[in-house]
């Protein structure tokens, strides 16, 4: 196992992975089966996160409202589609070429209802989209912020990730002990729809971690023109919210408290941020997204619905 760990490490170098954690398998006991990762490789013995980063400079277009669609690139679909899917893929080689079987699972939104039927008695219906925010917090890597986003450590929210499912035993990552968000409540102070609330909190537990997250009116987000966007998979999904005003707020104040540690020469916000839209003004869902045009407009890829 120890050749195993130090080629991974490698593969992590070469592959220019920012983050790595490892989880095994009796973390997701708590998991129901239609978004549990083992339900997709019972024998599998861990799961393996490997994220990039959202790099600052692709929300800079979208902080000063001047170009929203190189964020939707470079910090989205290529990162996720091309970025993020490389590097996955050379890690499984590796696990592949030490004689371990490694399933790679791309971020498909977890809440979709299943589009197929059992195969069997106790087999949950396909498909089994993980759920890759729990996973996030079993491995190590990230804490649920009172915003309802994974912040880690080093990025705060600006992270994607992959997934890998082995059956390679390998030594869980620990879970975070200290908070990277400190509950200050400005994501909420800064949505010009109300969507945060600032009075109503749910407790979520993942692997004996407790982090209080604040309700969120998602469909109030779906209509944010703000930067957030509709789910690129699914419209019936939670929109997509890193380069929304409110995530970019809670960005600035965890930077200013450096409460990450991937810091910077100057501060990403220097004037006043500017906001479109408030709770009564929003009236035409197709001018909602101003992120992606049609194809974000849309919510969703290919024949998916």
């Amino acid at each position: 196992m120890e050749n195993l760990l130090k080629a991974i490490n490698e593969t992590v170098k070469r592959e220019g992975i920012d983050l790595i954690g490892y989880a095994e398998k009796a973390r997701f006991d708590a998991l129901a089966p239609e978004v549990n990762p083992f339900s997709i490789f019972p024998e599998g013995k861990t799961v393996i996160l490997v994220g990039k980063r959202i790099c600052r400079g692709s929300l800079r277009g979208v902080e000063e409202g001047t170009n929203f669609g190189d964020y939707s690139l470079f910090g989205k679909n290529w990162l996720e589609d091309e970025f993020l899917s490389i590097a996955c893929y050379g890690l499984v080689n590796t696990l592949e070429d030490h004689g371990w079987e490694a399933v790679p699972v791309f971020p498909n939104p977890s809440e979709l209802s299943p589009t197929g039927i059992s195969v069997g008695d106790g087999r949950p219906a396909p498909n089994v989209f993980p759920d890759f925010d729990y996973a996030a917090v079993a491995c190590g890597l990230c804490e649920i912020g009172i915003n309802g986003l994974p912040l880690s450590e080093k990025y705060g929210s600006r992270q994607r990730f992959h997934m890998i499912i082995t059956d390679a035993e390998l030594p869980s990552t620990p879970i975070m002990t200290e908070s990277v968000c400190d509950g200050c409540m400005e994501c909420a102070k800064s949505c010009p729809l109300g969507a945060i609330s600032t009075t109503e909190f749910d407790e979520i537990e993942i692997c004996g971690k407790v982090m209080k997250v604040a309700k969120i009116d998602y469909e109030k987000c779906k209509e944010c023109k703000n930067g957030a966007v509709k789910n690129r998979f699914s419209a019936k999904a939670r929109p997509d919210r890193v380069a929304a005003i409110c995530n970019r707020t809670c960005m600035v104040c965890l930077e200013e408290k450096k409460a990450v540690s991937n810091l910077f020469e100057n501060s990403f916000r220097s004037q006043s941020s500017w906001s479109i839209g408030g709770e009564k003004s929003i009236e035409n869902r197709d001018e909602a997204n101003v992120l992606g045009g049609e194809f974000s407009k849309s919510g969703n890829r290919g024949n998916r619905k």
